[in-house]
C-alpha cells in the first residue's frame, strides 16, 4: 500500500509504540513518529488522564520532545491508531504543528485496517490561528 519507504519507517516506529499509549478512558489509543528536516525521528504517545483536560495527545508528545531535543523544523507527522480507520490529528495538535511547519505531511494509518491516508496539514486545517507580528 505504502510505497516510499520514508512513510513506512515512520509507520513501523509508531507502531512500535502504540503499546506505550495510556488511553484508559476513551480506549482509543494514538502512537506519533515525528521526522525533522534533518531526518531525526521523535515519538510519542497519547496519556489520558483522569481529569480529561489534562490529557496530552500523541501529535504534541512527540512535538514536545522534538523540541526538548532542539528540534524546530518538521517535515512530516505519521499518527497510527489501533481504531479501524485512520484519524487525523485534534485542532489542539493542528494548532502545535501548524507552529512549526502549517504544511508539514501528515500520514494517518489503521493498524487493524492496514490503511493510510496522507495529506498536508495545511489541507485539514487552513486557518491556524496566529498572532500579529509587531
Amino acid at each position: 500500500m505504502l510505497h516510499e519507504t520514508t512513510y513506512k519507517k515512520l509507520i513501523e516506529q509508531a507502531v512500535n509504540v502504540l503499546k506505550n499509549s495510556y488511553a484508559p478512558y476513551s480506549k482509543i489509543h494514538v502512537a506519533a513518529a515525528l521526522e525533522t528536516e534533518n531526518g531525526n525521528i521523535y515519538l510519542g504517545v497519547n496519556v489520558e488522564n483522569a481529569s480529561y483536560g489534562l490529557t496530552v495527545c500523541a501529535e504534541r508528545s512527540a512535538v514536545f520532545n522534538a523540541v526538548t531535543h532542539g528540534e524546530r523544523k518538521f517535515k512530516r507527522i505519521a499518527i497510527v491508531t489501533d481504531m479501524e480507520e485512520p484519524i487525523p490529528p485534534c485542532g489542539a495538535c493542528c494548532q502545535v504543528l501548524a507552529e512549526f511547519n502549517p504544511d508539514i505531511e501528515v500520514i494517518m494509518y489503521s493498524v487493524k485496517s492496514k490503511k493510510a491516508v496522507i495529506t498536508k496539514l495545511s489541507a485539514i486545517f487552513t486557518k491556524p490561528f496566529r498572532l500579529k507580528e509587531e
